[in-house]
């Protein structure tokens, strides 16, 4: 009888060379699908796009938090309406709403359109509608011609809002978009462009929403605008703003997103793949600011007061607000507070004696308050014989003067 073990059957060879095969086989699998899921995520971490120019930056302090030729001047379509809308947006803010009467020249414009024909009667405001939806050619033209009087003037108005904006590398030559000599940008101009206009209030209501309603006052109809922007639907957060495409510039697209109090304003140019680059490059960008809020509204401070009923007085620190910051940045905030050696009296309740001051390298990122907690009056002080002896010869003088 055999012993068990020592002479037993082995396992052929090729069976474990088959197992260590299909283990492979399955390692490569998941890398491609790990691959798959997240196509556009580098080894890095920063995003790989299709755009042939990119920025994404922080709204609310203008941090640029990813960038790609971000300061190459391209045509950028349709996104120029923007500015168009904004613009006509300010005016309506300035001079009141008025009926747009819409004429042939301002509907001679190839493109896009929100089927204005003239005679047609509507407000400035429905034209911002029709530029911020359906990305109206004609929309904007009209704007142009009914706040400036043409089209080249209304351009000249828009380049002087570039210049406050600080948009140093964008020049504006039609209000449509429409591709001509001298009219360009670039994705970190778009992206501040898109910072500001998203400030104003009927702005953003107006490229947050998927559908809107016009109603014109020749001929009497209501429209339903839907709204080009297929991020509205495709993002969580996306609160706008806006789409464009020629064949010059390519697809280009200008994006809005907020998470928990964080605003990121997207820009490509260029970008055959415009939606799927805007998706990671807003993940990208959510998963690399937070907010930091601190407070020292528990903290309380004693300080001396000199000349007052009392010697000391407690002070209390205040909340400091919100600023963003890049993931690792709080760590190197520096915490000072500044407070007076001394008081003089008197002191009101509620009055400011100091600060603490947040910053990071160097520069004031917030300044919370230190106020005081309570009244504090000043010392009676008892004049001394020599001081009655002034206010006597004092009097006496004034007597002798008055005679």
């Amino acid at each position: 009888m055999a012993r068990r073990g020592a002479t037993g059957p082995r396992r052929p060879r090729h069976g474990r060379e088959r197992r260590m095969k299909v283990r492979r086989i399955l390692a490569v699998g998941m890398a491609m699908v790990l691959t798959a899921v997240s196509p556009a995520v580098a080894a890095a971490g920063e995003p790989q796009v299709s755009a042939q120019a990119a920025a994404l930056i922080e709204a609310e302090s203008g941090r640029t938090v990813f960038a790609k030729n971000e300061t190459e001047q391209l045509s950028m379509a349709s996104t120029t309406k923007i500015m168009t809308a904004l613009l006509t947006l300010e005016e309506i803010e300035a001079s009141g709403d008025r009926e747009v009467t819409i004429t042939d020249e301002m509907v001679r414009v190839e493109g896009s359109s929100m089927g204005l024909l003239p005679g047609y009667r509507l407000t400035l405001h429905d034209l911002a509608v029709g530029m911020l939806t359906v990305s109206g050619n004609d929309a904007a033209n009209s704007a142009a011609y009914a706040i400036d009087g043409s089209p080249s003037a209304f351009a000249d108005r828009m380049n002087r809002r570039a210049e406050t904006l600080g948009l140093e590398n964008t020049h504006f030559v039609t209000p449509s978009g429409l591709d001509a000599d001298g009219h360009y940008s670039t994705a970190l101009d778009m992206a501040r462009l898109g910072a500001a206009a998203i400030s104003n209030p009927e702005f953003r209501s107006i490229c947050s929403q998927q559908q809107m309603t016009v109603s014109f006052a020749y001929p009497e109809q209501t429209y339903h605008l839907t709204n080009h922007n297929k991020m509205l639907s495709l993002y969580d957060g996306c609160i706008g703003i806006k789409t464009g495409y020629t064949k010059k510039s390519g697809r280009c697209l200008v994006t809005a997103a907020e998470r928990d109090g964080i605003l990121l304003v997207a820009a490509t140019l260029n970008a055959p793949d415009d939606w799927n680059d805007h998706r990671v490059m807003l993940d990208y960008g959510f998963s690399q600011i937070e907010t930091f809020s601190p407070d020292d509204s528990g903290e309380i401070w004693t300080l001396p007061v000199v000349g007052g009923v009392v010697e000391e007085i407690t002070a209390v620190g205040q909340k400091a607000g919100r600023v963003t910051l890049q993931i690792g940045e709080e760590a190197q905030i520096t915490r000072t507070v500044k407070l007076p050696r001394f008081l003089y009296a008197p002191v009101q309740t509620g009055e400011q004696v100091g600060e603490v001051e947040y910053s990071l390298n160097g520069e004031a990122l917030l300044t919370a308050p230190i106020l005081a907690r309570e009244d504090v009056t000043a010392q009676e002080i008892e004049k001394s014989w020599l001081d009655g002896i002034l206010d006597w010869i004092s009097s006496l003088l004034g007597r002798i003067q008055g005679k």
